[in-house]
């Protein structure tokens, strides 16, 4: 069947088959590959990206539930070639390490700061809770989230 999608700001028309996962789609259809697949249950969330604002689990999702929504990956979130304030502040706390879990931290942090766009840290943690990062980099991935919570963006 085909599937219409807004993928990073651009109409994506495509073919997919009933069963087929969003994270699928995107990165072996689309070659939107910022997004990882680790454990294809929903407990790691490497897959993460946001469909209509909201963070989800790419490898939950079938590609039909996604028909019609608009869908930002990590590589959506840079704007003529710079890092959102996000990104950067994941760079400037080195938070990024391996890099592995990295892009869907970042979605899920992103969908977060639209939600509460001045977190605490203790809300910082319970928003990444769903994120397992096998570095063991919390601590820079928080300080990073409340960095960029306290440059919105144009600044």
């Amino acid at each position: 069947m085909r599937i219409t999608l807004r993928v990073n700001g651009a109409e994506q028309a495509v073919d997919v088959s009933p069963n087929e996962t969003l994270l699928h789609v995107l990165r072996e259809k689309l070659g939107l590959t910022g997004s990882k697949e680790g454990c294809g249950t929903g407990d790691c969330g490497a897959c993460t990206v946001m469909v209509d604002g909201r963070a989800v689990n790419s490898c939950l999702m079938l590609a039909v539930e996604a028909d019609g929504s608009d869908v930002v990956t990590i590589e959506g979130l840079m704007k003529n070639g710079r890092l959102n304030a996000l990104q950067q502040a994941f760079v400037e706390e080195h938070a990024v390490q391996c890099g592995f879990c990295i892009p869907g931290v970042i979605m899920v942090s992103s969908s977060y700061l639209l939600e509460n766009p001045t977190p605490s840290k203790e809300e910082i943690t319970k928003a990444i809770s769903g994120n397992i990062c096998r570095c063991g980099g919390y601590q820079f991935i928080i300080e990073a989230v409340s960095k960029a919570s306290k440059n919105p963006p144009g600044h």
